[in-house]
């Protein structure tokens, strides 16, 4: 199985990003729908595979699942299929070479994906998941930069 890019993984469906999440715990964290389950205050690992199943989740259970998985899929989905974009909180910390590189290369998908779209190589979800992945990146750094006078400190964070 072929690692996937997460940093530009944009769900489709509900279903997408709950699976992404799974996936994404395996990948990242190695934990398995088990380990997901008990990270999540459930009772049984057949509860997350029922919300796998019928590609649901109860409002409440969001936040602990995704906090067990490691990431954010399911809020993202919420938020993009609003029509709406997130960025976490920028610090305000200078940014490094490797995370303009790393803005270049989430810009230059982009527009690619542009390209492919008016060849007819790429279609409209595929194009609008790397359109929002380029502008959140481009719209934190612009708010990093913003907050770069008065920088936050650089507590742990607990995930």
């Amino acid at each position: 199985m072929a690692k996937r890019n997460w940093r530009t993984f944009n769900p489709h469906t509900l279903r997408e990003a709950i699976e992404g999440c799974k996936d994404y715990a395996l990948e990242k964290h190695r934990r398995s729908v088990e380990q997901i389950a008990e990270l999540a205050g459930e009772d049984s690992q057949w509860t997350v595979y029922g919300w796998l199943r019928d590609g649901s989740i109860p409002g409440r259970k969001i936040k602990t699942f995704q906090h067990a998985c490691g990431c954010d899929f399911i809020t993202r989905w919420l938020a993009h299929s609003s029509g709406m974009l997130l960025i976490p909180i920028p610090q305000g910390r200078p940014s490094g070479v490797d995370d303009v590189h790393r803005l270049q290369e989430t810009v230059n998908c982009a527009v690619h994906a542009l390209l492919g779209f008016a060849t007819g190589d790429m279609d409209a979800d595929q194009v609008g998941g790397e359109i929002n992945s380029a502008m959140e990146a481009l719209a934190w750094h612009r708010e990093n930069v913003a907050r770069s006078h008065q920088p936050e400190l650089d507590l742990p964070r607990h995930e």
